[in-house]
């Protein structure tokens, strides 16, 4: 196994803080190795524990922020750049009320001992998590959602389309 790749960055869009000595693992060609689900408990501080595969790829620090439905995305502090780096050059009125309410809300999680982050509460609310999360891995980010609400949205989607009629539509 390769070992993983150390550097030194301050990022631009975390308030100022610097991340130094994150640990970051090599990416498999243009996508990284964010793949996967899994099934975590929330505890009663709103700890989730980060799959250690996700770990490798997130880093020491990640950042948390709602996703366009009910669910959370996590980027990774490279993704996060990537992902703040897009409302660059977009027109306050057409951008500027969901960049306002979208950074608000966001929040920057470091990963702890144990391997977890803290969710605050507003933010597991928005996702409707309680109890139990699913981590679901994507070639940038991840996301997090309510388990019983990715079950029935994985359900509902299977349900609709074969995965042979999904792979055709987008022509792989």
């Amino acid at each position: 196994m390769e070992k993983p790749l150390a550097f030194e960055k301050a990022y631009p869009y975390n308030c100022g803080v610097v991340v130094e000595n994150v640990t970051k693992w090599p990416k498999v060609g243009r996508f990284s190795a964010l793949t996967g689900k899994y099934n975590h408990g929330i505890d009663a501080k709103g700890r989730l524990t980060v799959p250690s595969q996700l770990r490798r790829e997130l880093g020491d620090v990640c950042y948390v922020v709602r996703g366009p439905k009910e669910y959370l995305n996590v980027y990774s502090p490279e993704g996060w750049e990537k992902f703040c780096a897009r409302f660059e050059g977009q027109s306050q009125s057409k951008a500027g009320d969901l960049m306002r309410f979208l950074f608000a809300n966001a929040a920057t999680c470091e990963v702890d001992g144990q391997g977890r982050i803290l969710i605050p509460q507003e933010l597991r609310d928005y996702a409707g998590i309680q109890k139990n999360a699913t981590v679901v891995g994507l070639p940038d980010r991840a996301e997090i959602w309510d388990s019983e609400r990715y079950a029935a949205a994985e359900e509902s989607y299977f349900q609709s389309k074969t995965m042979a009629e999904i792979y055709e539509e987008l022509g792989l």
